[in-house]
């Protein structure tokens, strides 16, 4: 068996319709669209949604409190998963998406105190917690802002 002697299950394809190719092809004169209206037009028919001028579904519903479109969302790390780096490491950017504890960067990264830090690390970040930054250091450890 090769390329050259594939073919689809038989059944599984059609041919497309011709349109608008005499009386005897089914779909001649006005191509299956009918005589006149709105879809009959090129261009006609309605938006995804429109309900004939009844009050659409997305207008109808109660709409509740605010959403910040500048809402910066961060992926948080806590101290214990900082736990399973090497004495004296510097942990960047990099070494977050290697260890798997950032499965892709949003709008940055932020340490948490959650568990605790008995190694001196490097750690980079765009934000920290205020009591993960006195662990780290209190470990022996620096911050880096990023």
């Amino acid at each position: 068996m090769d390329l050259s002697n594939l073919k689809p299950v038989p059944g599984s394809t059609k041919n497309r319709k011709r349109l608008g190719r005499g009386h005897g092809s089914g779909t001649g004169k006005q191509s299956g669209k009918g005589h006149k209206g709105q879809n009959s037009r090129s261009g006609g028919g309605v938006k995804p949604g429109f309900e004939g001028g009844q009050m659409p579904l997305q207008r109808r519903i109660p709409k509740r409190g605010f959403v910040s479109r500048n809402k910066k969302v961060y992926n948080l790390v806590n101290l214990r998963d900082l736990e399973a780096f090497a004495v004296d490491a510097v942990i960047d950017l990099e070494q977050y998406g290697k260890s798997g504890l950032v499965g892709g960067i949003k709008d940055g990264i932020k340490i948490l105190a959650d568990g605790e830090l008995t190694k001196a690390l490097t750690v980079h970040a765009h934000k920290f917690s205020k009591s993960a930054v006195a662990k780290i250091e209190a470990a022996g450890g620096k911050v880096e802002v990023l």
